[in-house]
C-alpha cells in the first residue's frame, strides 16, 4: 500500500478521505495534521510514499515526497500554491475522489507491488478502427496458443465486447458482481466471475449500464487480482480519457493502439498518445489495411517504430461479430493476429 500523511484543517473532511483511502486497500493513512508544524513533523519522522494535503497547510516543498493537493473548492490562489510547491496533482472533494485514489495508488513503492501475468490494454486511436476485434482475437490468439488468457470489458455502460463474443445477456456474472467484495477481493473470486468463452479464455464482462459503485477502484482490484490468477491479461479500454481509462492504462505495459492506414487516424492515434501519456509503452498495429497511398512504412516515420503486425481487411468481420463469432485460424488476418500473440508472448517473457 502507499503510505499517505493527510493533511486537512476541516476534521469531517479528513475522516471522510481516511476512510475513503483505506477502504480502497491501495493507501493507508500513516499520520494526520491539521497545521503545518505537525504536517512538517509527520513528514520527517514517518517518511510517507505520498502527502494528501490542503495548500493552507503547506509552506514549503515537501523534499522526495509528492504532493497531492485536496481542496473542496477549487480557486486560483489554491492552484496557484499547488504548482509553486510541486504539487504531482490537485482534486477536488468529493467530486474527484477516484482521481485521487488513482494518483494514490500510483505512488505505491515498486518493491510493494506484487509480480503477475502481463497486462496488456488494446485501445483505438479513433473510433472504427476495430479495437474491439483486435481485443477480441487477440484473447482467441493467445488460448489457441494455450495460453490462461484472461479478457476484460471496460466498455461499462455499453458492454462492447459481449455482442461480438456472443455472450448471454442474463444470467451471467459481470464486473458489478465484484463490488460486493470490496477489498477482499481476490484471485480465486475474480477467477469465479468470468464467463468462458468456448474458444478457451476467460471474459470479465462489463454490465451494460452505469454503475456508481462500479469504477477504478474496483476495476483496479480486478485487473491485480486476475494478473495473480492466469497467465495473460487483456484490458479493452474505451476512448474516453476517464479516470477509469487512466487505472486500465497504469496497470498495462504494452498498450496496444490500433491505427488505420489513412492519415485522420495517424493524427488520432496521435492525439490519444498525447492525451494519455502512454508513448514509452504504446505500440502501434494496423488493422483493415487496404492499398492506399498511406503505407505501414509511414508508421515508423510518424510513431517512431514499424507497426507490431499488419492486419489486412477481412470482409467477414462485420457479420461474424454480428453473429457472436470469431474468425477462424485460417486465413490471412488469423495468421496476423497470431503473430501479434506470439510478439507479444515474447516481449512480455
Amino acid at each position: 500500500m502507499a503510505r499517505i500523511v493527510l493533511g486537512l484543517e476541516e476534521h469531517d473532511v479528513a475522516e471522510e478521505v481516511m476512510h475513503f483511502l483505506d477502504r480502497t486497500g491501495r493507501a493507508r493513512i500513516v499520520a494526520t495534521a491539521s497545521d503545518e508544524q505537525q504536517l512538517v513533523q509527520a513528514v520527517r519522522q514517518l517518511e510517507p510514499d505520498a502527502v494528501v494535503a490542503s495548500t493552507g497547510l503547506v509552506t514549503e516543498r515537501l523534499p522526495g515526497r509528492p504532493l497531492l493537493a485536496l481542496e473542496t473548492a477549487e480557486s486560483i490562489r489554491s492552484l496557484r500554491t499547488a504548482i509553486r510547491f510541486g504539487a504531482s496533482g490537485y482534486f477536488v472533494w468529493p467530486r474527484e475522489r477516484e482521481a485521487l485514489a488513482i494518483a494514490a495508488t500510483r505512488l505505491r513503492r515498486p518493491a510493494e507491488v506484487a509480480a503477475g501475468a502481463p497486462v496488456v490494454a488494446v485501445l483505438g486511436g479513433s473510433g472504427g478502427v476495430g479495437a474491439t476485434f483486435v481485443a477480441t482475437h487477440l484473447a482467441v490468439a493467445l488460448a489457441r496458443r494455450s495460453v490462461d488468457c484472461a479478457l476484460v470489458d471496460l466498455d461499462v455502460a455499453f458492454a462492447g465486447l459481449s455482442g461480438p463474443l456472443g455472450a448471454p445477456l442474463d444470467g451471467v456474472p459481470t464486473a458489478s458482481d465484484l463490488v460486493r467484495f470490496g477489498e477482499d477481493l481476490g484471485p480465486e473470486q475474480v477467477r469465479e466471475m468470468l464467463w468462458r468463452h468456448p474458444e478457451g479464455f476467460g471474459v470479465l464482462l462489463s454490465p451494460g449500464r452505469v454503475d456508481p459503485d462500479l469504477g477504478p477502484v474496483v476495476y483496479g482490484r480486478a485487473i491485480s487480482a486476475l494478473a495473480q490468477a492466469v497467465s495473460f491479461v487483456v484490458l479493452h479500454v474505451p476512448r474516453e480519457v476517464v479516470p477509469l481509462t487512466r487505472t486500465a492504462l497504469a496497470a498495462a505495459d504494452p498498450v496496444i493502439v490500433v491505427a488505420r492506414l489513412d492519415v485522420a487516424s495517424f493524427r488520432d492515434a496521435r492525439r490519444v498518445l498525447d492525451a494519455t501519456g502512454i508513448e514509452e509503452r504504446a505500440r502501434i498495429i494496423v488493422n483493415r489495411a487496404v492499398r492506399a497511398e498511406v503505407t505501414p512504412a509511414d508508421v515508423e516515420r510518424v510513431f517512431g517504430s514499424p507497426p507490431l503486425v499488419v492486419i489486412p481487411v477481412d470482409r467477414r468481420v462485420p457479420k461474424e461479430q454480428a453473429r457472436g463469432r470469431v474468425l477462424p485460424r485460417r486465413g490471412r488476418a488469423g495468421r496476423e493476429l497470431d503473430r501479434l500473440a506470439r510478439t507479444l508472448l515474447g516481449e512480455v517473457s
